[in-house]
C-alpha cells in the first residue's frame, strides 16, 4: 500500500514530528558541503593578471630595498620571497583551471621578470643619483654575482610554491 512507513501508527494521545529536528540543520550541511566539493573559481587570465602584479610590486621592493636602503644581502631574501609570491598570487587567480606545466611555467617566468625589472630599477636610480655606467657595467660592478643569484633564487622560490 501507498503511505505506509516502518514505524507503526502512533497510540492514542502520542504526538509525533512529521520529521526529527535535526532535519533543519541538513539542507545547511549539504550546502557546505557542495561548496567545499566544488572547485575553486578562477580563470587562466586572472591568474596572470596577479602574477604579474605581484611581479611589479617585487620589482619595485627590489628597488627600495637594494637601491633607496642600500641592502644588497638582502636583495637574495628578496628574490625567493617574490618568486614565492608571484606563485601564490599565480595559483590564487587561477583557482584549479591551470594544467601542471603551466602552473610551474608562469610564476618562474613572472618571478624571473621581477628580478629582471627590479634590476633594470635599480640601474634607473642609480642614474637618477649620478650614475654613468651602462645596465650591464653597473650590475657587475656594483652587485656582481648577485644578480644571476638572485635570478636563480627567485625561479626556485617560485617552483617550489607552486608544486
Amino acid at each position: 500500500m501507498a503511505g505506509m512507513t516502518d514505524q507503526p501508527p502512533p497510540a492514542p494521545g502520542e504526538r509525533r514530528l512529521a520529521h526529527p529536528p535535526s532535519d533543519r540543520y541538513r539542507a545547511a550541511e549539504e550546502a557546505a558541503a557542495a561548496r567545499n566539493a566544488s572547485p575553486r573559481a578562477g580563470s587562466p587570465g586572472r591568474g596572470i593578471a596577479f602574477a604579474a602584479g605581484s611581479m611589479l610590486i617585487g620589482a619595485v621592493a627590489l628597488v627600495v630595498v637594494g637601491g633607496v636602503l642600500t641592502f644588497s644581502g638582502a636583495l637574495l631574501v628578496l628574490a625567493g620571497l617574490i618568486g614565492g609570491a608571484v606563485s601564490w598570487a599565480s595559483w590564487y587567480g587561477a583557482g584549479t583551471t591551470p594544467q601542471r606545466s603551466r602552473r610551474l611555467l608562469v610564476p618562474v617566468v613572472f618571478a624571473l621578470a621581477a628580478v629582471a625589472l627590479g634590476q633594470i630599477g635599480l640601474w634607473l636610480y642609480a642614474a637618477t643619483e649620478g650614475g654613468v655606467l651602462s645596465l650591464g657595467d653597473y650590475l657587475g660592478e656594483v652587485f656582481g654575482w648577485l644578480v644571476p643569484l638572485q635570478l636563480v633564487i627567485a625561479a626556485l622560490g617560485a617552483a617550489i610554491t607552486a608544486r
